[in-house]
């Protein structure tokens, strides 16, 4: 598997895992300050994650995208129109 596409999956599964934290958080409720301050940092750690995660796929896509071979120029001077 090529370097692009490995990093191009390693930012997916970094998008995943930051909504899983981001929204896991979003349904406790607590009523006592040192958990809701615990929460909310598990909270912006999935915040966090997921957007680096954005870019991370970014990278891996554009790394995918210069790693490519080019498509080859095929020359074919026999049949042009100049030679009369």
């Amino acid at each position: 598997m090529k370097s692009g596409t490995v990093i191009i999956v390693t930012g997916g599964t970094m998008i995943l895992f930051g909504l899983i934290l981001f929204y896991g958080m979003q349904s406790i409720s607590s009523t006592e300050s040192d958990e809701k301050k615990f929460f909310s940092i598990i909270k912006h750690t999935g915040t966090f994650t997921g957007l680096l995660g954005i870019g991370v796929s970014i990278a891996g896509f554009l790394l995918y995208l210069m790693n490519r071979k080019p498509a080859p120029i095929i020359e074919d001077y026999g049949s042009s129109d100049l030679q009369e």
